[in-house]
């Protein structure tokens, strides 16, 4: 109850408030960290499906309730129909006794008690979650977007979808490792894993629920966490025969490095992102996976690009976006994003893109991509970019492709995936300065 409180009031992702508040709380058993995950994110997951059972049982809107009183009345419908392994009575009690620890009037634990006992009786009556229109539990200006965009039975399909579990996915640093040797190292643990469909070196682990450093191989750097579509983004730079490459929006930094893995022996990869955060985290990943050094710029691209007196063979632009294709792995993002918001991220993609346009040598290939399913932040962009900027032309994504992930390709050649398709849902445009 206090990571959704806290969520609902902060800026930050889910998993980041998360953190904060578990870093700072004692447990006895580490498998109590799990459960308090799959409560909060599945809570935020169903939240459109959990509030309108409660609706129909509480007598006033939601929205004159209290938030603790609404957040308990989640967390215990949550558990009430989701969870199989936790008994009826252990999911009303202990968020009544929740609430009672918060100092709660005894009329409210009175009320929540009432509700959550009420919709044990009732179970029969209350639509399952496949049946129900709330089935989609996203926003409702989301889903007139995506019908309008997409029709009602594919939208339909994606938000169901985007409200199962993901499967892990790692690429495998074969700088340490093959896939080959690190398969059976997983299989002897009785990890669930195969490999990747689309991306060379990318496995997946299903049903894994303990934290990726129990992996077997993390501290020796055999992998690192990255969903096989963004894999597929950073090879269309190739064919990787220039001595420089820069990852503009590197973000945590899992693009720059397999751009390490890619790019020829000696060759340059710089990485520029404003946040010394996620600066950290790429120096340690860089640390632990080995390899060559890479050039971190803790600043704006738009600052780089004034001091920097280089051009590269490559530029990725993996630019700041509405995340809208990675709900099904970040659900809060749904709650959190607006209509009226994408043009707002229209505006800084180009921008973005405008100034990694002169970062590009002649003959270089820049390549622009967002973690969005939405026209207005992909292909709009592009082609604004390419009216204002001649001098580049697309090439076709899907010959710098697998095999396998080709068909992924439009008719214009953007590369598009979605989470229909098993993976997280990226825009990615492959672009090549005139010589």
């Amino acid at each position: 109850m206090d990571v959704l409180l806290a969520w609902e009031k902060s800026q930050e992702p889910l998993d980041q408030v998360l953190e904060n508040i578990m870093s700072g709380v004692a447990l006895e058993d580490p498998r109590d960290k799990q459960f308090v995950m799959a409560l909060v994110y599945g809570v935020v997951r169903w939240q459109g499906y959990l509030d309108a059972i409660i609706q129909k049982f509480a007598r006033h809107p939601l929205r004159q309730m209290k938030p603790l009183t609404l957040a308990a009345l989640r967390v215990g419908l949550y558990q009430l129909v989701f969870l199989d392994r936790v008994p009826e009575s252990a999911a009303i009690n202990e968020t009544v006794q929740a609430l009672k620890l918060a100092r709660q009037p005894k009329w409210l634990t009175g009320f929540v008690n009432g509700i959550l006992r009420a919709m044990v009786r009732q179970r029969a009556t209350l639509a399952a979650p496949d049946e129900a229109a709330a089935v989609l539990s996203h926003p409702a200006w989301l889903v007139a977007r995506w019908e309008a965009l997409f029709g009602p039975e594919r939208t339909r399909r994606i938000c169901w979808i985007n409200n199962t579990l993901p499967p892990l996915v790692v690429r495998v640093n074969n700088r340490r490792i093959s896939t080959d040797g690190w398969l059976p190292l997983l299989r002897e643990k009785g990890i669930e894993c195969e490999r990747g469909l689309f991306a060379p070196g990318a496995v997946r682990i299903n049903n894994f629920q303990g934290p990726v450093t129990g992996l077997p191989g993390y501290g020796e750097g055999f992998f690192v966490v990255q969903d096989e579509a963004p894999q597929l983004v950073t090879q269309l730079l190739a064919p990787f025969v220039g001595t420089r490459y820069l990852d503009g929006c590197a973000g945590l930094g899992g693009k720059t490095l397999h751009l390490t893995q890619l790019v020829p022996e000696g060759a340059r990869v710089v990485a520029v992102d404003p946040s010394l955060k996620r600066q950290a985290l790429l120096k340690e990943n860089v640390q632990r996976l080995g390899g060559p050094e890479i050039e971190i710029h803790a600043t704006t691209l738009q600052e780089f690009a004034g001091q920097c007196q280089d051009a590269f063979a490559g530029v990725l632009v993996d630019a700041p976006c509405s995340g809208l294709g990675v709900i099904r792995r970040q659900p809060d993002i749904r709650w959190k994003r607006s209509l009226a918001a994408l043009q707002g991220y229209q505006d800084k993609q180009r921008e973005l893109l405008a100034v990694a346009a002169g970062l590009v040598d002649k003959g270089g290939v820049l390549v622009y991509a967002t973690c969005s399913i939405d026209p207005r932040e992909n292909d709009e962009v592009i082609a604004a970019f390419i009216d204002e900027h001649p001098e580049f032309s697309l090439t076709p994504a899907q010959e710098y492709l697998p095999e396998p992930a080709r068909g992924f390709c439009d008719e214009q050649g953007f590369l598009k995936t979605t989470s229909e398709q098993g993976l997280d849902g990226f825009f990615a445009a492959r672009m090549v300065r005139k010589g």
